[in-house]
């Protein structure tokens, strides 16, 4: 008799973690259908080129800080072609008292930095010998920074970080969930400064390196889908994932058309508002993913503006700056686009790549495209000594954009494990499971797609 045909695994969504979910299982020879809502794969990696002016409508960079990333893009097709941060981007920009200051790279940096005050440097010299906090204390990102660091580093080191991250507030972010490895830095080493230090002399692989591609990141996304070929569906919506007795079932939609189809595994790769509103069926467990759309997502702006060389009067000599809650300024920081990689614009021009909203200011959300511009016409101004109107602008709106992993978030990592627990073959990632970072979301692909491979 022929063999019995082998059924497909289904993957729900074409964002990155979907993408690497499924690149990974036709690797090893597994059947898979990818759906996609929407007309191209690549989710929030949107790359565009408008002549000599590229810029990214989501994420800007990659960062290489695991032999496991490196590898990947290798395997990819796409290590030729990577583009890493110029040497000359190398410094941090924080704004304090109005003025762009350098975050320090070295200890003698860090001594002689005007950053930090003389105060909260030497308080740092007792960071080692402060008490770890009990294991499973639910604490504020700030709260830990505090207590460990001090006020001044919240407020001119971590505040701004979180914002350019997570666009978020760390008063709400939890430090467990949020930033897991600041956390266990402090359970199994007792220190930052030890754990670091440690890490540091044991760590094998890339050194934090972040790159990106000639044409953007969206080459990455590209490059996957290409290789999966018709197994990505694009413009196809799931209406229902229906449980089987030995099997699953999804009835989709492309173009008005509708159809069955079975599979011996669902993966789901959706942000946390589409997971909520996905349809199941046979899965009582499911109906706790309503939940999900109680998980806060801030809205953030970003604007890519272009200028003449000579009308911005600081020499960028960085990867742009971040902006610290208590400088009271209108953005959350500004990348240093042209900087950072090559073809981003024109000869004599330079692009920066600005964003505004978050958590800490949703009121400038409501503001059009026109006062969205001058209001960073203006931030760029006083910053960067800009002056004069930009010759090339793209505003950019997400009105949901990043998952905030607030105090409590422990409540929807265990929705997503109850529900992989009452149906088994269905498994979940993404950033609002496994983190935000376009890294994490890269490794909660493979992981997704390791949690199947065994059963084949």
């Amino acid at each position: 008799m022929p063999p019995v045909p082998q059924l497909p695994v289904a993957v729900i969504g074409a964002g990155i973690t979907g993408l690497t979910a499924a690149w990974q299982l036709h690797r090893t020879g597994v059947p898979v259908i990818v759906f996609e809502a929407s007309a191209a794969p690549g989710g929030v990696i949107a790359s565009t080129r408008d002549g000599e002016w590229l810029w990214e409508a989501g994420p800007n960079s990659l960062l290489e800080g695991s032999a496991e990333i490196a590898a990947f893009v290798d395997a990819a097709g796409l290590g030729g072609r990577r583009c890493y941060a110029a040497d000359s981007a190398k410094n941090r920009y924080v704004v304090r008292d109005n003025r762009l200051v350098a975050m320090p790279t070295s200890p003698l940096g860090f001594l002689s930095t005007g950053l930090f005050s003389w105060r909260a440097k030497l308080g740092l010299v007792g960071e080692p010998w402060r008490a770890r906090a009990p294991a499973d204390a639910e604490e504020s990102v700030a709260d830990f920074v505090v207590r460990r660091l001090g006020r001044e580093f919240l407020d001119y080191a971590v505040n701004p970080f979180v914002g350019g991250v997570y666009a978020g507030d760390p008063c709400r972010l939890s430090v467990r969930h949020g930033f897991p490895k600041l956390h266990a830095l402090e359970q199994e080493h007792g220190s930052l400064l030890r754990g670091a230090l440690k890490r540091r002399n044991t760590s094998g692989g890339p050194k934090g390196r972040i790159f990106s591609f000639p044409e953007g990141l969206a080459e990455l996304p590209r490059a996957l889908a290409a290789s999966l070929g018709d197994a990505v569906r694009v413009s196809t919506r799931v209406q229902v994932v229906r449980r089987a007795t030995d099997h699953w079932e999804i009835c989709s939609e492309t173009h008005g058309q509708s159809r069955i189809e079975s599979f011996s595994a669902v993966l789901c790769a959706l942000p946390a508002d589409a997971l909520a509103a996905l349809r199941f069926e046979g899965v009582p467990a499911a109906g706790q993913l309503e939940a999900l759309r109680e998980i806060e997502h801030p809205s953030v702006f970003s604007l890519f503006t272009g200028y003449r060389r000579e009308n911005v009067a600081h020499p960028l000599d960085g990867f742009g700056l971040l902006m610290p809650e208590v400088e009271h300024r209108r953005i959350l920081g500004t990348l240093f686009s042209s900087s950072l990689f090559p073809g981003r614009a024109p000869a004599g021009h330079v692009a920066l790549t600005s964003f505004v909203g978050g958590a800490r200011s949703p009121e400038l959300t409501q503001l059009d495209d026109a006062g969205l511009r001058r209001l960073v016409r203006e931030e760029l101004g006083s910053l960067l000594g800009v002056h004069g109107d930009p010759v090339f602008c793209h505003v950019q709106r997400w009105p949901r954009a990043i998952p905030q992993y607030t105090l409590g978030y422990a409540r929807f990592k265990a929705i997503f494990a109850a529900v992989e627990a009452a149906a088994p073959g269905l498994h979940i990632g993404g950033n609002a499971r496994d983190g935000i970072s376009l890294a994490n979301c890269i490794q909660s692909g493979r992981r997704l797609a390791l949690a199947v491979t065994p059963a084949h």
